[in-house]
């Protein structure tokens, strides 16, 4: 009687995109956290909205949530634009990225909170690109 084992590049495809989320989650806490040594107020005040403190959870919570949407927008793409999936996943996560930073030039706050915030955003977008994607 053989046993059936399963090949280490069958679960590889998984095990990277679920590094891919980590590696999104933990650079941007710790993009926070240099931020937050450095003594970056993180006080973000948007028009006619009372003033928030972002804090280390809302960038958890955010970047998770955010990873795990990409990921599973690159698993639709995958199953109904098979061809397609990648190069579009990818141009959407460049637009996604880019238009992130809009709220970013609409709300008061410190200059090095806007900088730390927007280096989060590039954080995500870097890790998910480079490690969502099925490899060619």
């Amino acid at each position: 009687m053989s046993a059936t084992t399963v090949p280490a590049t069958a679960t590889s495809p998984l095990r990277r995109r679920a590094l891919g989320v980590v590696v999104a989650v933990v650079s941007c806490l710790a993009i926070w956290s240099i931020g937050a040594l450095a003594g970056v107020d993180y006080t973000v005040e948007s028009p006619g909205q009372p003033a928030v403190v972002i804090g280390a959870g809302a960038i958890v919570t955010v970047a998770l949530g955010a990873s795990l949407l990409g990921w599973a927008t690159l698993a639709l793409l995958e199953r109904f634009a098979r061809r397609l999936a990648r190069p579009l996943w990818i141009s959407l996560a460049v637009v996604v990225t880019v238009l992130s930073f809009l709220p970013l030039t609409q709300v008061e706050a410190e200059g090095g909170a806007k900088v730390a915030l927007g280096a989060t955003h590039i954080a995500v977008a870097v890790a998910l690109v480079a490690l969502l994607p099925r490899r060619r």
